[in-house]
């Protein structure tokens, strides 16, 4: 009977991994990997941070790679590797549609388990609700089918992911490091923290289960809440559309009575860089507003067929001054108060430009850890069945030129989460929020 089963098992999972869709002809994959580097070469705006001669003969070499990948899951790994070597958040591919619906990363039938880099370990920071006992949080994965973890990522994950920092690499890639089609195992070994060992084969497959511990908190477009002594906490988490706005000017009222303000963007992927401005226009009495100077690329062949190619265009860069209207409609909605502002791996893009605009107020604090590093303006191009890729094309710095793409905005007080914080579901960047605006 055990013989059979196990046949049942290896059928089951073979039909699987037979379902993955093989529909793009070798035409259409020498195409859309043409399309892709061309683009790159007109379009992306840090093409000159980028050994040109080895990204060519990348090119050269996929040809023939991309004509011998089995199905087109296989062929968009191929392609996002080969954009992952441009190191850009801003520059990506995207799976067709029906791949994405059969990609799984934390989902292993019975287990829904959560990963986050702490120093650079896989540590486990969420699990479905019903297995917390057997797993607890905090417990580290060790090896993944043989090789460490860091064997792992390395081998099998990191070359994959486009990001314009490590750090975010190294996050990304913890998060996703089981990513795979559905009925992919993995045979997994890992350490509870009080040094149990647990060996697991775990399965990529569809959980029923929803409720998770810890739970993950409900987020709005704006959340705002009464701390003590005054303190006013305000988590902008989002700049998406103009609600983050409308919501917020909605909550002047009652941020007219803070004592202390704690604004955090540690979940705000960006959005519309103007969004953050008009809300900074709030906390502060400045009528004068510097935001980041931008470039793009240039190509005009004329002055390449003369020798006079220029790389950059320089956009021209004023600072941004409210008028007499707008500095009599900010009169009685100013709130410039002590004020802290939470930032971390997660505040990115137009969050990050609102960081630049913000960079020389005096009585707010950046607290937290580094932010996403990258921002700018992509150019989407579709390709079939919802297909598609994005290239950077702008470049924004500081007025000063100082560059934060590829490093990140620094917190003015750095506060890193520790394992012992996941583990007794603490926020100390939080606390010491309150701390420093309570001074």
């Amino acid at each position: 009977m055990k013989k059979y089963l196990s046949i049942l098992i290896i059928f089951c999972v073979n039909l699987t991994f037979a379902q993955i869709p093989n529909e793009l002809s070798n035409e259409d994959k020498i195409f859309i990997l043409s399309k892709f580097w061309q683009e790159v070469n007109y379009n992306f705006v840090y093409l000159d941070k980028v050994d040109k001669s080895e990204w060519d003969e990348m090119y050269r070499d996929l040809i023939s790679k991309v004509q011998t990948t089995e199905n087109d899951y296989e062929y968009y790994k191929v392609l996002m590797k080969f954009c992952a070597y441009l190191k850009d958040g801003h520059t990506n591919v995207y799976y067709p549609k029906n791949i994405r619906d059969s990609i799984l990363g934390n989902n292993f039938g019975e287990y829904r388990l959560f990963f986050s880099n702490i120093d650079g370990k896989a540590i486990l920071t969420r699990i479905n609700d019903s297995k917390k006992s057997k797993i607890p949080i905090g417990t580290e994965v060790l090896k993944i089918n043989g090789l460490t973890t860091r064997e792992h990522l390395e081998k099998n994950v990191f070359p994959y992911i486009s990001s314009s920092t490590d750090y975010i690499r190294e996050d990304l890639g913890i998060q996703d490091m089981f990513e795979g089609y559905v009925g992919t195992s993995y045979d997994v070994v890992m350490q509870t923290p009080n040094g149990k060992s647990i060996t697991l084969k775990l399965t990529l497959s569809k959980t029923k289960e929803r409720n998770l511990f810890p739970p993950i908190e409900e987020r709005n477009v704006v959340d705002f809440k009464w701390l003590e002594n005054n303190t006013a906490y305000v988590a902008l988490n989002s700049f998406s559309d103009w609600t983050a706005s409308s919501e917020f000017n909605e909550k002047i009222p009652e941020l007219k009575k803070a004592k202390a303000l704690i604004i955090d963007l540690r979940n705000n992927g960006g959005g519309n860089s103007r969004i953050g401005k008009v809300i900074l226009h709030h906390l502060t009495n400045d009528t004068i507003f510097y935001g980041s100077k931008s470039q793009s690329r240039l190509h005009i062949p004329t002055l390449k067929a003369w020798g006079q190619e220029k790389y950059y265009h320089d956009f021209p860069y004023s600072a941004d001054t409210l008028g007499k209207g707008d500095r009599n409609l900010l009169k009685t909605s100013r709130i410039v108060v002590p004020t802290a502002i939470l930032i971390g791996h997660n505040t990115a893009s137009a969050a990050e430009d609102f960081l630049i605009y913000a960079d020389n107020q005096k009585h707010m604090t950046k607290i937290g850890e580094n932010t996403y590093g990258s921002t700018g303006q992509p150019l989407f191009f579709e390709l079939p069945n919802g297909a598609g890729f994005r290239i950077c094309t702008k470049k924004d710095t500081y007025p000063d030129g100082r560059e934060f793409v590829g490093y990140g905005i620094k917190p003015d007080i750095e506060i890193k989460k520790t394992l012992t914080d996941y583990i007794e579901n603490k926020d100390p960047a939080l606390e010491k929020a309150i701390e420093i605006v309570r001074k």
